[in-house]
């Protein structure tokens, strides 16, 4: 059997070609540069998370366990939810595109605020289904009014995403329940909590109480607040159903040996990791508050970051970070992300931000 040669390469779907990749937080370009734009934990590994991921080593030419039961069972009894609720995956966002990938398709809707997490539009494009993003108010908050009246037959989803990145605010509790109430009986509503262990707002979205409802999914990593970042898991709460399709979709061995190993003494450390957790949040209520003595428009940030709404000069006070060895986080035209890490680097931030003045 013959075949006429292709003229040229393997036509990609059209959402695919024009989707713009997903855009990592620069790299600082010098010693003494400080890079600050990516939301990383600052502080190094415990060291018994580090001695496990070492003794991990020894199982590398294995493949590791594809249901992930022992780090399920530890999850499931530190949340107090049913084992059968969990699914894991390559971070929280990878659990968030296995999730759309069975639900959505062409021809359906999400709905998302924006600005938020920059992988909305890269998750919603893949299965095919259609982006539906609903701008922030100004505060930097949801708007929820908004996404709700954005919903019609063909919505499968509504992201929510809380506290938000990159501007900070939390969605209330009361906030989300109304939301769901207003949700029609085939519509989900996904709960983003990458940053949740850094939130100390009492009103903040308590999701994992609204799990009798079987629309509701939450989302969370070990990235952030528990420093494993660079091993790449997170894990979705859901109804059990949703929970099995989304590990059915999921790639066979997405939670490496070490990142299961690094999660499972993560959990018996996080009394420790919670107390780092303290420092960070102090940090950041303490740049907040400096922030707007300087006469920035500082939103109430609840994750590890400070939000500065910069409109047209979001580049311009960027390269003054970078001037100042800081790379941050611009999201040209709205604002600048700014990781929260050690008092030093801190002081260096506020330093540079009293120049934009």
């Amino acid at each position: 059997m013959s075949f006429e040669a292709a003229a040229g390469p393997v036509p990609i779907r059209p959402e695919i070609a024009a989707l713009a990749a997903y855009r990592p937080g620069g790299a600082a370009p010098g010693p003494d540069a400080v890079k600050l734009s990516s939301n990383e934990n600052p502080f190094p590994p415990l060291p018994s998370v580090a001695e496990a991921i070492a003794e991990s080593a020894a199982h590398l030419p294995l493949y590791p366990d594809n249901a992930a039961a022992q780090l399920t069972t530890e999850v499931a009894n530190w949340l107090d939810v049913s084992a059968e609720h969990l699914s894991f995956g390559a971070g929280s966002v990878s659990v968030l595109m296995h999730l759309l990938n069975a639900i959505s398709g062409p021809g359906d809707e999400i709905v998302f605020p924006w600005r938020s997490f920059e992988a909305y539009p890269l998750a919603v494009n893949v299965p095919g289904a259609t982006p539906v993003q609903i701008p922030l108010l100004t505060d930097g908050r949801h708007d929820l009014e908004a996404m709700c009246a954005a919903v019609t037959e063909r919505t499968r989803a509504v992201l929510v995403c809380t506290p938000n990145n990159p501007t900070g605010p939390c969605v209330t509790h009361e906030e989300l329940t109304d939301l769901l109430a207003q949700l029609p009986e085939r519509t989900m509503l996904v709960v983003d909590e990458a940053y949740i262990e850094f939130a100390t707002d009492p009103e903040a979205a308590r999701p994992l109480e609204l799990l009798d409802d079987p629309r509701i999914a939450v989302l969370r990593t070990f990235s952030k607040a528990w420093g494993l970042a660079g091993f790449r898991i997170g894990y979705g709460i859901t109804h059990p159903t949703l929970a099995a399709a989304i590990r059915t979709v999921t790639p066979p061995f997405s939670v490496s040996v070490p990142a299961q190993a690094a999660a499972l003494a993560t959990l018996a450390a996080r009394e420790k990791l919670l107390a780092q957790v303290e420092k960070t949040i102090a940090e950041r209520d303490r740049m907040v508050g400096r922030m707007r003595g300087l006469g920035f428009d500082v939103p109430d940030s609840q994750g590890n970051f400070v939000w500065l709404p910069a409109a047209d000069q979001t580049d311009r006070w960027a390269a003054h970070f970078a001037d100042h060895g800081l790379i941050v986080r611009a999201y040209a035209p709205d604002g600048i992300r700014i990781t929260v890490s050690t008092p030093e680097i801190n002081d260096r931030v506020l330093d540079a931000a009293a120049g934009l003045r």
